[in-house]
């Protein structure tokens, strides 16, 4: 729906049919795309075609206003809080409309939350599990603001995709539990920042991927030493010499 295709589809409605002519409609990089432009714009093309091409870019055009219509109303209510909006856009993942949306769900007066853990629980972004026992239950999310958590999960999924500390988080997640649970978790992280970002007014501070690996690691080595130490064994660690 670039400039270029909208040409070619707007040619063809005004009547013209020709490949050759319309191939050359085409601008910047799709250029270099003319032998197979050509061969796509083969065909018949009636003008009943060019009464439905017509149509729909009429309906696209007019969605297109609404958007643009909207976009201008959000930004003229959510102006008194664009530094909350600002401040949760150095989040990776999040971008300005994410941003508008959590200040427009959550607020910015996290007063009301006493822990970023209050704030996770009431948005439904908060997953657990249950054992009773010795029997697990589902550790399901409950049901909490449909808008706060598509958008989180979008940011979650945008933020796997950049090198950081989150898209670290993902890939730990994600070996051991799987693709929902994973982007369930970076999104709790994220609402978890953003808690703290608006409560203490500072901008995100990005750790980096290493920070989570090295703190991996440590958990880990405490868990082996707490099973060793359960099956009765004095555990002393002792570092080994770097390879040569």
């Amino acid at each position: 729906m670039g400039v270029s295709g909208r040409q070619m589809m707007r040619a063809p409605i005004s009547g013209e049919q020709d490949p050759e002519a319309l191939s050359e409609l085409a601008k910047g990089k799709l250029r270099k795309k003319l032998p197979a432009l050509r061969k796509a714009l083969q065909g018949r093309f009636s003008g009943h075609h060019a009464f439905l091409l017509e149509r729909m870019l009429a309906h696209i055009e007019d969605l297109e206003d609404d958007i643009e219509a909207l976009s201008q109303r959000i930004e003229e209510e959510i102006a008194p809080f664009a530094p909350a909006v600002e401040l949760l856009r150095t989040i990776p993942g999040v971008e300005r409309r994410a941003a508008e949306v959590i200040v427009a769900e959550i607020g910015t007066d996290m007063s009301r939350f006493p822990t970023a853990g209050h704030l996770a629980s009431w948005a439904g972004i908060c997953p657990g599990q249950r054992e009773s026992a010795g029997k697990r239950k589902s550790g399901k999310t409950r049901k909490g603001s449909e808008w706060l958590r598509k958008t989180l999960t979008e940011c979650a999924r945008a933020a796997r995709t950049r090198e950081s500390c989150l898209s670290e988080r993902y890939r730990q997640v994600a070996r051991r539990r799987g693709d929902k649970k994973a982007t369930i978790a970076v999104a709790h992280d994220i609402l978890t920042a953003c808690w703290h970002m608006l409560s203490t007014g500072e901008t995100y501070r990005e750790q980096g991927a290493d920070a989570l690996c090295a703190h991996a690691a440590e958990r880990a080595r405490r868990r082996a030493i707490r099973q060793l130490e359960r099956l009765g064994h004095k555990v002393a660690l002792e570092p080994l010499p770097e390879a040569a």
